[in-house]
């Protein structure tokens, strides 16, 4: 396992698709060079999913595709 990046200057954004009823929120930072954190948002000090850059694009992709 490699060493987590250091997350403490990244700036969250929830996703559009989440709503203010406790529902399913995710947020994701995408200010960090090379790697695209993912966490739930009524969570935030829980565990963080870290994503490259380019995995995320595809993934991002294929649901904009479907």
């Amino acid at each position: 396992m490699g060493i987590a990046p250091d997350l403490s200057t990244a700036t969250w954004r929830k996703s559009s698709y989440s709503n203010n009823d406790g529902g399913l929120c995710v947020e994701v930072a995408d200010n960090l060079p090379g790697i695209v954190p993912v966490r739930d948002s009524k969570n935030p000090d829980g565990p963080t999913l870290i994503f490259p850059t380019g995995s995320w694009a595809a993934f991002i992709s294929t649901l904009k595709t479907d």
